[in-house]
């Protein structure tokens, strides 16, 4: 008997002698692509198509197959697919909900698809023409809502999450999908957030869910969609948080708020002021289950990368490498270890920064501990219940989403969101050499950022009674040995962020100079700094590891100097630096926690008084020439007077009491005996707006930045929505019964 093959949407026969048969399915999408109604002469067409197992890969080649003239032809049949697909969405049997899905991913996938190659017709008006268009969608919305919702199939709702992110990734610049103006009318931002507060849905979903809603908040974030209605006196704003940036409307009679209503009034016409709605409903989230499973999502995802990578690295030490080191030494260790390396997961950290940046409440979440993930427990991956993996930039592996939570640490009995993240920045920080994790660190940074500035998040930072040990990975570099995890002592987390900050400054002075990156670090270690000063926490840290690194830095700009010059302006970097070194001098003794703390600073800049010097002979030379650099070095002029003091006032008197006592060169305890003996002695002059800082804006600074990074991440997400996680065999042996 001849043996059957399926490829391709045909039943082909070994026996080359009978013409290969196809698949009823496949014939009656030929009959969709006819120019004829296919209901006409089969009154049970659109019945029996939903009954049959949908063939993605021949529909939407066969949409792509067809130019521009042609799909115009077949537009009506499309239209009437597009709408008989929406109404099997509310049939009682699943298996036709699940063909309806599957049909309408390949319908948007194969339309958009052929709509980046030709011009002529509107997407809309191609899959449910111009004058169904709003009713068509509004029905579709309300039955993903509905599904999404219900008690029933999980396998339904990660099929109508696929829907959705294939609507919204379709496109590159989701800006430009202009379909998703109907999914900001009929919000489905209630049913993603009972995925997250509801544990179930939240193990199935929750991934999809949570980058999803990333998504959604990034579409059209920056434009302001006016209209101008006249014969009207009053108008009503809708806005999102200040935070966002948005300016107020000329002419209107109060200030914006976050998340109010407020009305204005114009002489003779109305303005509506229109945001995207998913931006004000996350910005005022406040139940407490849903911002805790979103933490928990987050936290997962992160935890995972920070396992595979911990995994690669045990790998890479134990295995040939290792030898070969024991062999010829570490000179090439820094090479080698770039080599161990994890694809980033920017989908999820952007959702992490949403959450952050717009909602207030969700910084209660970083610091939430999660029992669940500080058990050491042996994930069981059960069978799963659909055959879809999560979506995203990274998705995470099936332990993720099994129904036993990963632990974070198999070392840490307690541990929270934040450490997780400051675990992940701390590898993809390493190596800012590739485009993904440069953007992912420069996203760390700013997250880092919006945390170092708010009030309640650096209550619980510096909370002495929150202490962790918090384990970063660290960069393998010839004049260090790397440091043993167990001796690590337990610390407010506000020393994690700090030895982050070190460990960035410290392992990135090269060539290709990360200007950006440092003078973000440089901001949030100013942050933490302000914080510190205005509430006078006294933060027991070893702040010498921070004055060297930032020492280090303005050596390596100095040594560079021609180099960097020629691509950065780094006197806004050395500004920044000499001004922490002002604020320790001016307002340490309000902070540093010790009197010898203090002399210590002191000591440090006396110590390693060469590099001031030759930094101040560096500006002052380019200040008094005529060139472009000349206010900008003026600047670092000026914030070197009272260091120049110090070392003017202190390195006379510690000369002179080696010359009495006769000692070439004097310890550490017998210089800080100097300096503490001519404290009263020392004039400074009192330097104002050290403690100031400008407050992070995303829409004026970050907008192009954020464009390009959802860019790619809606590239990444429509990648791995591939055919085979669209299969449904699965799904089928769920749904084993036909009423």
């Amino acid at each position: 008997m001849a043996q059957v093959e399926k490829r391709g949407g045909l039943l082909r026969k070994s026996s080359a002698s009978k013409k290969p048969l196809k698949e009823k399915v496949v014939l009656m999408y030929d009959e969709i692509f006819m120019t004829e109604d296919p209901s006409k002469c089969s009154p049970r067409f659109w019945e029996e198509l939903f009954l049959m197992k949908v063939n993605l890969e021949y529909l939407e080649g066969k949409l792509e197959s067809l130019d521009g003239e042609e799909l115009m032809k077949i537009k009506d049949n499309i239209n009437c697919l597009f709408q008989h697909c929406i109404q099997a969405l509310g049939e009682e049997h699943p298996i036709r909900v699940v063909n309806a899905l599957q049909t309408l991913c390949a319908l948007i996938r194969g339309v958009h698809q052929k709509n980046k190659s030709t011009s002529g017709f509107d997407i809309i008006n191609m899959l449910m023409g111009f004058d169904k268009a709003e009713l068509c969608m509004k029905n579709l919305m309300e039955s993903l809502d509905s599904l999404l919702c219900a008690e029933g199939s999980e396998s339904l709702k990660s099929l109508c999450l696929k829907l959705l992110l294939c609507l919204v990734t379709v496109t590159d610049n989701i800006s430009q999908n202009t379909i998703l103006e109907y999914v900001m009318i009929n919000s489905i931002f209630e049913a993603i957030l009972q995925i997250l507060s509801h544990p179930p849905s939240r193990r199935e979903h929750g991934y999809d869910a949570v980058v999803l809603l990333a998504l959604l908040v990034n579409y059209r974030k920056y434009e302001e969609m006016i209209q101008l209605l006249y014969e009207f006196k009053y108008m009503t704003i809708y806005a999102a948080q200040l935070r966002l940036g948005l300016e107020k409307p000329k002419n209107s009679s109060s200030a914006l708020s976050d998340g109010t209503i407020i009305k204005c009034q114009c002489p003779d016409q109305i303005v509506v002021w229109s945001v995207n709605p998913y931006i004000v409903k996350l910005s005022i989230v406040d139940d407490e289950a849903t911002l805790n499973g979103m933490g928990l999502v987050i936290a997962q995802a992160l935890s995972e990368y920070n396992r595979q990578y911990k995994d690669k690295e045990e790998e890479h030490q134990s295995g040939f490498f290792s030898a070969l080191t024991n062999m010829v030494g570490s000179m090439f260790i820094a090479d080698a270890h770039e080599k161990i390396s994890v694809q980033t997961n920017e989908a999820i950290l952007l959702a992490l920064y949403e959450a952050v940046h717009l909602n207030r409440n969700f910084i209660t979440v970083l610091a939430q501990s999660h029992p669940e993930m500080g058990l050491v427990t042996t994930p069981v991956s059960p069978a799963p219940t659909t055959p879809v993996t999560p979506l995203g930039t990274t998705p995470p592996s099936s332990d993720v989403i099994s129904s036993v939570e990963l632990p974070l640490d198999a070392d840490v009995q307690t541990s929270n969101l934040l450490i997780t993240f400051l675990k992940y920045s701390s590898i993809v920080m390493q190596d800012t050499k590739d485009e993904h994790r440069l953007h992912s660190g420069k996203l760390c940074l700013i997250i880092l950022t919006c945390i170092a500035e708010d009030q309640y998040a650096n209550a619980f930072l510096h909370d002495d009674n929150m202490n962790f040990r918090v384990n970063l990975h660290r960069m393998p570099m010839r004049h260090r040995k790397k440091a043993a995890d167990k001796n690590l002592p337990c610390r407010p987390l506000v020393c994690a962020v700090l030895d982050l900050m070190v460990e960035f400054i410290v392992t990135h002075m090269m060539k290709e100079f990360p200007m950006d990156l440092y003078i973000r670090c440089i901001q949030v270690v100013h942050k933490l700094l302000c914080y510190q000063k205005k509430c006078r926490v006294r933060l027991h840290y070893t702040w010498r590891e921070l004055w060297s690194a930032l020492i280090n830095l303005l050596k390596f700009l100095m040594s560079n100097e021609t180099v960097l010059l020629a691509k950065h302006n780094i006197f806004t970097l050395a500004l920044m630096i000499v001004n922490l070194f002002n604020m320790f001098i001016t307002y340490g003794d309000t902070f540093l926690p010790t009197p010898s703390s203090y002399d210590e600073l002191y000591y440090e800049i006396i110590r390693m008084h060469q590099s001031f010097d030759n930094l101040y002979s560096m500006v002052l030379r380019l200040s008094t020439n005529a060139g472009q650099w000349k206010e900008a070095a003026s600047k670092v002029t000026h914030a070197l007077v009272n260091i120049r003091a110090i070392i003017n006032h202190f390195n006379p008197k510690i000369e002179s009491y080696a010359a009495v006592n006769h000692i070439s060169q004097l310890s550490e305890e017998q210089v800080l005996e100097v300096v503490r003996a001519n404290y009263d002695t020392l004039t400074l002059k009192l330097q104002d707006g050290l403690d100031q800082y400008e407050r992070y804006s995303e829409q004026h600074k970050e907008a192009a930045f954020f464009k390009e990074l959802v860019r790619s991440i809606s590239t990444n997400v429509r990648r791995n929505l591939a055919f085979h996680t669209l299969s449904q065999e699965v799904l089928l042996k769920e749904f084993s019964t036909i009423s």
